[in-house]
């Protein structure tokens, strides 16, 4: 698919994102409702008992998108304001895959002394949303650098009662388990007896590697610019400690010997045919670096020949996209609709396996017509769904929402009148 600069900027001409409004306002008595005099009645039901403000206003789905612009998509450190699109494009996803609310919180002045450049002041982001806070039900962290990134999210998920979730962090080690879960099956391989080798410590890559090995994964090691992450190594990061590991590997070539996995969140052609050729029989290779992977999916299939592997990437034109979409619109539906306080691993896990379980299952043929790809059956080819695969709202939602009440962060529920609610609304979409 070719898309020119001047169509993607005709698209964004204007803003993407706009206010619905979800009651009439049509003559004298709808303004006496919406506004003076009657609005003082629910004014004052919230003030007795705050917990009715999930009632009576717009908080109950609306999710902030905040940033501060230092680490927008591969581009880096462009600031709040040039972070506009990315925001609103974050919201209209949230929109049209989820019905969920989202809208764009760019934050100026949240640098080291108060600038608009330089490092992330973790304090003043924490501080700014805490503010705003009062009028969503979430709060989506987008586009913050690591380290900052860290603490902010941990410090605003101890300080705020609902869900915190930093995308970078957390929505692409959902999609990449769901991924790796499936390889799995494919290869006929428990994700105790394989070894994964992540390539990138960034806020994506300390985040992969936490959630493979809550989910059970036996060996795990984490790569940055400078090689292995090991036991040896000084001067390394709180984050990237935790993850250190006792081996003599020093380069990311060295630890790719004898692994089935591969997972690159880091640069274009960092890893070698050579490379791939040394790892276990029938590997798979994340290479998810935008817009060049980590090794070029041609080179893979020119070096392996007819021997079987998976490959996946971060690209929509090729198969096998690790799309962050595919996450983080449902996690917030599910946490929403349940009142959750917080999206614990527990309910990640369980968005993770439902992702999984969704690729094993035929796909429709809307999905079909609109990706025409062949293959599109379980396989090395398709261990991840599509986009738009109308399931996804179903199945993912109510896998969030079913964790969060059973791992105690959401208040009990009737899960199986939930679940045929999203079946409706999953209709009228």
């Amino acid at each position: 698919m070719q898309i020119t600069r001047e169509q993607i900027l005709e698209y964004h001409l204007g803003g993407k994102i706009g206010l619905r409004l979800a009651k009439p306002l049509m003559n004298v008595e709808d303004l006496c409702k919406a506004y003076t005099p009657g609005v003082a009645i629910p004014v004052k039901e919230i003030a007795a008992d705050p917990s009715l403000v999930n009632r009576y206003s717009a908080k109950h789905n609306l999710v902030a998108v905040v940033t501060d612009g230092t680490a927008i998509l591969g581009l880096g450190d462009l600031g709040a304001t040039a972070s506009i699109p990315v925001m609103e494009g974050k919201a209209v996803l949230f929109k049209a895959f989820a019905d969920v609310d989202g809208w764009p919180v760019p934050l100026n002045h949240c640098r080291i002394g108060g600038k608009n450049e330089g490092p992330t002041d973790p304090q003043r982001v924490i501080d700014a949303t805490c503010a705003i806070a009062p009028m969503y039900g979430g709060i989506n962290l987008e586009d913050i650098a690591a380290p900052a990134c860290f603490e902010i999210e941990d410090r605003l998920n101890d300080l705020l009662d609902i869900p915190v979730f930093h995308d970078d962090q957390w929505g692409t080690a959902v999609i990449t388990l769901a991924g790796v879960m499936n390889y799995t099956l494919l290869s006929n391989r428990r994700l105790s007896d394989i070894k994964i080798v992540i390539n990138g410590a960034g806020a994506a890559g300390i985040r992969i590697a936490e959630m493979l090995k809550i989910a059970g994964a036996g060996q795990v090691i984490l790569c940055d610019s400078k090689g292995v992450i090991s036991t040896s190594r000084s001067n390394l990061t709180a984050k990237k400690r935790e993850h250190a590991t006792d081996t003599s590997a020093k380069t990311v070539g060295d630890a790719l010997k004898g692994a089935h996995v591969f997972i690159g969140v880091s640069v274009a052609n960092c890893i070698t045919s050579q490379d791939v050729l040394s790892m276990e029989s029938y590997p798979a290779i994340f290479a998810m670096a935008n817009p060049d992977p980590e090794i070029e999916p041609a080179t893979i299939a020119e070096a392996m020949g007819n021997k079987p592997y998976v490959m996946a990437t971060g690209r929509s034109d090729y198969p096998n996209q690790i799309n962050n979409v595919l996450g983080f619109p449902f996690l917030f539906r599910g946490a929403l609709d349940c009142n959750a306080s917080e999206i614990n691993v527990d309910m990640k896990i369980a968005a993770a396996k439902a992702l999984a379980a969704v690729a094993r299952d035929p796909v429709s043929n809307y999905v079909r017509e609109l990706f025409r790809e062949d293959r599109l059956e379980f396989g090395p080819h398709y261990i991840i769904p599509k986009p738009f695969d109308k399931r996804l709202y179903v199945r993912v939602s109510f896998a969030v929402a079913e964790a969060a009440v059973k791992s105690g962060v959401a208040p009990e529920k009737d899960l199986a009148a939930y679940r045929a609610d999203l079946e409706t609304r999953n209709e009228t979409r």
